[in-house]
């Protein structure tokens, strides 16, 4: 007669707090953070902290910000009055918005949700 192996307890599914998930959500958001060592530490998969970020940002019906850099002009000879306003958006690595001029601010609250909308 070969081995026989008998199973006494049932593996339960982990319930984690909110505040747990937004600690490991917010740790992904780092600079140089590595979303493998976050979730190897903290014993889960790494797809679940990208649900959980998914899951947050949903969730959260207010507004986010983010860092504004204002640089130089690229020609600092010629007048501030001759300078074209412009405005550039980076919206991740591959979507970048550029706008000269002054839109309207109904156009320009369309556009950004536009792409905003499409990395979600």
């Amino acid at each position: 007669m070969g081995r026989i192996e008998v199973i006494t307890s049932v593996e339960r599914r982990r319930r984690w707090p909110r505040a747990e998930k937004e600690r490991l959500v917010a740790a992904m958001m780092e600079p140089d953070a590595s979303v493998a060592d976050i979730a190897r530490k903290a014993g889960v998969d790494p797809s679940l902290l990208y649900r959980w970020r998914q899951q947050l940002a949903a969730s959260n019906d207010i507004p986010s910000f983010v860092p504004v850099m204002v640089t130089p002009p690229a020609t600092p000879e010629r007048a501030p009055e001759q300078q074209p306003a412009t405005i550039t958006i980076e919206f991740g690595a591959h979507v970048r918005m550029k706008i000269e001029g002054a839109p309207d601010p109904e156009t320009l609250a369309k556009t950004i949700g536009a792409l905003a909308g499409r990395r979600r």
